[in-house]
């Protein structure tokens, strides 16, 4: 089976609302009014109340209280709420996977954390409108909950904790194709931008040179998050799983890696209980 084939089968089980369908319509509408978004973000009060809380959370940091969806939109921005839109309804199309309990809430915290990291990196690096990052993030390896879900044998056949068979090049010796290109094929399904899966479908290319600074970002999150979760207990140091060519293509250090670890173990309790509270029980 090839990314495709899985995605095909997916796309019956894991289906975005008619909700985020017309909120997607009203964006993509140059005539649509913050109102006309606002309206419809509010015929689903799960979804209203879950952009309030990230909206006045500490991952965005905003000095006043955001109180509603209209000026949710006003303040972040309509891209900013577009992507909490996103991430609302990416965890929950994933509800009724089939799957055990404790390997969701670790997949949601690998995910969660990646999330932060990329916000964090690209905060520090100045890039502009960061937050908009964390949404890669969050979703870059949905692909493994499609194999999951279709093949659950061959996505545990994936599962690698040896630096010398690192996950995504056990992925291709599997499947043929990694998580990440499933997640962007499952992405591109689902009409989202191509900003956002792009880099997704890209994240463990060999030459990231040749790649924009968010694919960038989310090779080096990504194998900073594996580090810190994948190979969890085995002492490695940031060169395990990146080299100095990585990084100065974005001219990270260790310092900025660490702060950026150090950030994530401060902000991902908040982050997983609003997106996924019974992960949050882990802490």
């Amino acid at each position: 089976m090839t990314a495709d084939d899985y995605v095909e089968q997916a796309s019956e089980i894991f289906v975005l609302s008619d909700s985020f369908i017309r909120i997607r319509q009203l964006i993509d509408d140059e005539a649509s009014t913050i109102d006309d978004i606002s309206e419809v973000i509010l015929i689903d009060p799960a979804l209203a109340g879950t952009v309030l809380k990230l909206a006045n959370s500490p991952f965005f940091n905003y000095p006043g209280k955001i109180d509603t969806i209209s000026k949710a939109v006003l303040v972040l921005g309509i891209t900013e709420v577009y992507n909490l839109v996103i991430a609302y309804f990416t965890t929950e199309a994933f509800k009724n996977i089939d799957a055990n309990q404790d390997y969701l809430d670790e997949f949601w915290m690998k995910s969660v954390d990646c999330a932060l990291l990329m916000k964090f990196l690209g905060t520090s690096l100045g890039m502009v409108h960061a937050e908009r990052l964390f949404i890669l993030g969050l979703l870059h390896n949905l692909g493994e909950l499609v194999v999951h879900q279709i093949t659950v044998e061959k996505q545990r056949a994936c599962d690698s904790h040896d630096l010398n068979l690192l996950p995504w090049v056990k992925q291709q010796d599997v499947l043929g194709f990694t998580f990440g290109q499933c997640s962007a094929e499952l992405l591109k399904q689902w009409h989202l931008p191509y900003s956002i899966f792009a880099p997704i479908r890209d994240q463990d290319v060999e030459d990231l040179s040749q790649y924009n600074a968010e694919t960038q970002l989310l090779y080096v999150a990504k194998r900073i998050m594996s580090r810190n979760l994948v190979f969890k207990g085995q002492d490695l140091d940031y060169s395990d799983l990146l080299t100095k060519e990585d990084l100065a293509l974005l001219c990270l250090d260790k310092s900025m890696l660490d702060n950026a670890v150090d950030y994530c173990d401060l902000e991902r309790l908040g982050l997983l209980s609003i997106l996924n509270p019974k992960a949050s029980m882990l802490y």
